[in-house]
């Protein structure tokens, strides 16, 4: 009886480092739960402050607590780190808060950002600052951008759209308040097409209007033409597609001007138009000419898209431009509308030239970054702002005909714009799909 007892035991102990094992690998948020979550905690509490220490993050105590320190508690002054106000848990990681001593900044965790995941044994340590004075370390367990699970509470509202997911857990969101233009860059099978059909997925379910512009004879965008105000699919409909929503832009900014407002947010309800947004895919396109003929067009384009991109904002008409390049060598105006584009996301890139064309100017520690994403992780990127932050992205897997689905479940918030109505797709309708042939196949002869 006692052997037999002794073998279940056994057979018991395998079982669960198997089994743990297993959820490592495959399950990976059980495994954090399970283990990683309280190794990590400990190893965090139990060498904190030798670990700012050794990196450099304590600054010696003001001059009163030094004295109680010295004359009161009879102890050795000693440096001070960041106080810890918070430790909280997630499903991927630990976060924890850090109230900052005088003469430490942000700036200085993050720089050693390294240093920590290797002393605390995490995937990576991201540095946020929550408020003046105040950090939190965004510890993660694991890599998350593996297998990409979105957040339960990501959902589209307002202008807001989560379209991937950040290497600290959190997601990744799209917001044309505070980032009205973009910019999106990606080499072919880089995972650019499906971060557009994450960002159309989302929009398709807010009261926007949606207009495309996809000069490979809409061979993208024509898909989800259900929930289109409008698609131009050659430079010439794109051409004049441009040059109205310029008209209406400045049409608005009448509208804005009769009321005393300088922003479309602050109109009424009732008097306030629509926002649109404009997805430009493959922007070269538009830039690029065959012959001397088309320099004009080219102008006429280029001087829309400026104009758009230096002042529609508020008049609530924002771009979303993709490319697999966009530099000084596309021509003329090429520089002067990157710069008014203010969010980047870089994914896969050919060459360092196209990472520094997409993040050099507003986060040039991210350039990198985009240049060793490897290509066996399609929907990687590297995300960043006007602001300098930057983070590494991925985006989850939709399939053309769920996004496709989408926009047609929604087709009903396709706005009434007059002004549009001329670009308005053709929408088919739905073909079943064809059941078993009742014709045998001839067969093939020479």
């Amino acid at each position: 009886m006692g052997d037999l007892s002794e073998w279940l035991e056994a057979t018991g102990a395998l079982t669960g480092a198997g089994g743990l094992g297993y959820a490592k690998y495959r399950a990976p948020r059980v495994y954090w739960s399970l283990v990683g979550l309280p190794v990590t905690w400990g190893r965090f509490s139990f060498s904190y402050r030798s670990t700012m220490d050794v990196c450099g993050l304590t600054v010696q105590p003001s001059g009163l607590r030094a004295f109680m320190t010295r004359n009161v508690a009879r102890r050795e002054v000693e440096p001070v780190p960041p106080k810890i106000r918070r430790v909280r848990a997630t499903s991927t990681g630990l976060r924890v808060t850090l109230r900052l001593p005088a003469g430490l900044e942000p700036a200085d965790l993050s720089a050693s950002s390294e240093r920590l995941r290797h002393a605390w044994g995490v995937h990576s340590v991201t540095v946020v600052e929550t408020k003046p004075g105040f950090v939190e370390l965004r510890m993660t367990g694991y890599d998350v951008l593996s297998r990409v699970r979105m957040p339960r509470a990501a959902r589209p509202h307002g202008l807001v759209v989560p379209v991937a997911l950040r290497e600290d857990g959190t997601a990744f969101e799209r917001d044309y308040r505070n980032a009205p233009m973009a910019l999106t860059l990606g080499a072919n099978q880089s995972g650019k097409s499906m971060f557009q059909r994450n960002l159309i997925k989302g929009l398709a379910q807010l009261p926007v209007a949606l207009v495309g512009i996809d000069c490979k004879r809409g061979v993208e965008q024509s898909a989800y033409a259900p929930r289109l105000s409008a698609l131009a699919t050659t430079p010439d409909q794109a051409a004049s597609l441009l040059g109205v929503l310029v008209a209406e832009m400045e049409a608005r900014f009448d509208l804005l001007s009769l009321h005393g407002a300088s922003d479309l947010w602050e109109l009424p309800d009732g008097v306030r138009p629509v926002p649109v947004v404009v997805l430009v895919d493959e922007i070269a396109e538009l830039f690029l000419i065959s012959s001397r003929k088309d320099e004009e067009r080219r102008e006429r384009l280029v001087t829309s898209l400026i104009r758009l991109a230096q002042m529609a904002r508020a008049a609530g008409i924002y771009l979303e431009i993709c490319g697999q390049r966009f530099g000084s060598d596309l021509g003329k105006g090429a520089t002067m509308l990157r710069a008014q584009l203010t969010g980047r996301v870089v994914h896969r890139v050919n060459d360092k030239q196209t990472a520094e064309m997409g993040l050099a100017d507003v986060a040039p520690d991210a350039v990198p970054a985009a240049s060793l994403i490897p290509m066996e992780r399609p929907g990687t990127a590297v995300a960043a702002d006007a602001s300098g932050g930057w983070s590494k992205i991925r985006t989850p897997q939709v399939s053309k005909a769920e996004a496709v689905a989408v926009c047609r479940e929604f087709a009903h918030l396709v706005p009434e714009l007059p002004f549009l109505d001329p670009f308005r797709p053709f929408v088919p309708a739905e073909v079943p799909a064809p059941g078993p042939s009742l014709v045998k196949p001839r067969p093939v002869t020479e």
